[in-house]
């Protein structure tokens, strides 16, 4: 069913209930999320964290790459959840931030399943925000602000020309094989080349650690691998290209499962 974000009203939405049974249909089809700085370091243990450039303004956006195709989502298995850490915006759903006017306000997606007759309420019986809402509040909240430090760390990677394109060459077990292309990693080589004062600066600022977590989340591209056995088109195996190795058709070293 087509997502309907509308503006959550506690006086039409008072009888609102939202499923909590933890299944994650919802997000089957969703091949990449947004990801926050300040997720990075506990995403980058279970799932890759790339950039990509929005073609329309040309800035970046940092992802999790849950799949290596569009309309699938590894990490969901018949609804469950397949490892111990779930991104913000996965989280948040059906919940959404957007423009309200001259505001921000809290949307809801009128279409989704997670709307119940059974559910936990939204509103209280005044009419007050529940203990779930405030709670989801709180997680929009932060996912807002995260948003703003996230965009700081990123344009800090473009002044320091930290960014390098990378290529992800994708071998199915059934002989298929595509390339991906259009996102973005941390070079680690001019990460290490920075001057002392570009070091502390960075490490002052927590960009450091974060630059370092995105580099490490490659190492999860293993983890696409193994969950798609769970699908009717396994990996065999991935190749990851970086920077001039991309022009160069210089793979690296296969990621198998």
């Amino acid at each position: 069913m087509t997502i309907s974000y509308i503006p959550l009203d506690k006086e039409k939405h008072k009888d609102l209930k939202i499923n909590l049974q933890h299944d994650f249909g919802y997000a089957k089809e969703a091949h990449i999320a947004a990801a926050s700085i300040r997720e990075y370091a506990q995403l980058a243990s279970v799932m890759p964290v790339v950039f990509v450039k929005d073609p329309n303004s040309e800035s970046f956006h940092s992802v999790t790459m849950l799949g290596t195709e569009k309309g699938t989502n590894l990490f969901v298995h018949e609804g469950k959840w397949q490892v111990h850490c779930l991104p913000m915006n996965i989280q948040r759903y059906p919940f959404d931030v957007r423009p309200d006017g001259e505001k921000l306000g809290v949307f809801f997606d009128e279409n989704s399943a997670l709307v119940t007759d059974d559910g936990e309420p939204v509103f209280t019986s005044e009419g007050e925000p529940s203990p779930f809402l405030e709670n989801r509040q709180q997680l929009l909240s932060e996912l807002a602000n995260s948003e703003m430090a996230t965009q700081r760390f990123i344009k800090r990677l473009v002044e320091l020309d930290l960014l390098d394109p990378i290529e992800l060459l994708v071998n199915y077990t059934n002989g298929e094989k595509r390339n991906i292309t259009g996102m973005f990693s941390v070079s680690e080589k001019r990460l290490q080349d920075l001057d002392e004062a570009q070091v502390v600066e960075l490490h002052k600022s927590g960009f450091l650690g974060a630059a370092y977590a995105v580099l490490m989340s490659l190492g999860q591209l293993n983890r696409l691998v193994q969950l798609s056995n769970n699908t009717d088109k396994p990996i065999q195996n991935l190749q990851l290209r970086v920077g001039d190795a991309i022009s160069n058709e210089q793979p690296a070293e296969p990621a198998n499962a």
